[in-house]
């Protein structure tokens, strides 16, 4: 009999631990291959590790509820099969990719080290920073402007590595980010449960969504634009082929992967709105990464992307759209599956919804919001003069960060989504 080890594997850009969340089998059971042998969760998504091959789960090493670093050991799998070269090196592939992660998060340690030494020495009213102070700027993301608000303790009112701990652990708690540290302002006054009100605890991922939402308010100063598209031709076209499309592909031809198509387009002819914020610098992202806001049974949101949008034709989208919304729902995403987003688009409509105002999902700078369809009488023009007619209509939305994305910028590209959407034709699939 040979004994395998389970280790934990790469689960994603940037994720080097993960807590151990629910063993779905116990020592001593036989396992099939691709079974799924535990859940575990990390501070993107919940996912689960399956079988690398059948056999008898001999040992569990990692307990419930300890976290666990990507390569560590966290069971004993002993199988009776001999390993065979491709499972050898199926193995040997795992490991190999787990290494890169490991080196790749040292690399990124190693960038942030560059980038604190790159910062400027001092804020721009003359406060000297030192090198730790940087350090801990760039890793946390403190503004030259929020350095410039804190109160020195040190010599001469330097701010010390205290002040600047002192200044994170008060932001935590949602205060202010103006809020000098030690100063008191006026709190809303927390809600107090009455009798016969049921408490409901918010579980880990309500958690991160609402800090992600708080922090995205906190870090770009939202503004939202409207516009309405008359989607006849894109509606009418649609189910004139669903019904083949369905049975050629074996896949649904949903309205969504046309409007990711669409903004996918509208990214390439507008690549300032494809961007992120770092400072004081714009980074112009080259892969067109879409993400889709996808509701959960339990009620909470996540946010799959499709990579490289912008390359695939309107099949690939719709085959992309259904397996991740699948997955999502089924909690079988992979952590980079949600991760390197450049562009967001989230669905209204899907709740018969007429529009809304979304919220940035950073790092990202701007995120579509798209409303129910629905017959209207409008106003259409012919070669005869105009006409009243039943069109089918939705409302197009877009939050934006207006540090970086001017109102004039924003109403261009959201129009030219609205002109793709109104001009959507066989030749464009």
């Amino acid at each position: 009999m040979a004994r395998m080890n389970i280790i934990l594997p790469a689960m994603g850009e940037g994720v080097i631990e993960a807590t151990i969340n629910k063993w779905l089998v116990k020592e001593g059971s036989n396992v099939s291959e691709d079974e799924s042998l535990v859940e575990v969760a990390t501070d993107k998504v919940d996912s689960e590790i399956p079988a690398p091959s059948e056999g008898v789960l001999v040992e569990i090493k990692a307990a419930e509820g300890t976290v666990v670093k990507v390569g560590e050991i966290i069971a004993v799998l002993e199988d009776n099969k001999e390993k065979q070269p491709e499972e050898i090196k199926k193995i040997e592939k795992e490991v190999e990719r787990i290494r890169e992660t490991i080196n790749s998060v040292r690399e990124e340690k190693k960038e942030e080290t560059v980038v604190s030494r790159d910062m400027k020495s001092r804020t721009q009213s003359g406060k000297f920073l030192t090198p730790l102070v940087r350090s801990i700027a760039a890793r946390e993301g403190i503004s030259y402007d929020e350095l410039d608000r804190i109160d020195g303790s040190g010599m001469d009112g330097r701010i010390t590595r205290d002040d600047v701990l002192r200044f994170l652990e008060e932001r935590k708690t949602l205060k202010t980010p103006h809020q000098k540290p030690g100063e008191t302002v006026t709190r809303t006054v927390p809600a107090e449960p009455q009798a016969g009100d049921e408490i409901i605890e918010m579980d880990r991922v309500r958690k991160l969504i609402a800090e992600h939402m708080v922090m995205s308010k906190r870090t770009s100063p939202h503004v939202t634009s409207f516009i309405d598209a008359d989607v006849t031709r894109v509606v009418n076209w649609r189910n004139s082929v669903k019904d083949k499309f369905l049975a050629a592909q074996g896949q649904k031809l949903t309205l969504t992967p046309i409007f990711i198509d669409a903004a996918a387009r509208a990214l390439q002819d507008f690549p300032m709105i494809n961007i992120s914020v770092d400072g004081n610098n714009i980074i112009k992202k080259k892969n067109i990464n879409i993400g889709m806001a996808t509701a959960l049974p339990d009620g909470n949101l996540i946010v799959p992307v499709i990579k490289n949008a912008n390359e695939k034709n309107l099949t690939g989208l719709a085959i992309s759209v259904n397996d991740l919304a699948e997955r999502a729902r089924a909690n079988r995403l992979k952590p980079d599956e949600i991760t390197g987003g450049t562009f967001t688009i989230t669905n209204f409509g899907s709740y018969n919804n007429l529009s809304g105002t979304p919220i940035i999902n950073q790092p990202q700078v701007a995120i579509l919001g798209t409303g129910a369809v629905r017959k209207m009488p409008a106003v259409v023009e012919t070669p005869d003069g105009d006409v009243i007619a039943i069109r089918q209509i939705m409302i197009l939305s877009l939050s934006y960060d207006h540090r970086v994305i001017d109102g004039a910028l924003a109403g261009k590209f959201l129009n030219r989504i609205k002109e793709i959407l109104e001009n959507y034709t066989d030749s464009l699939l």
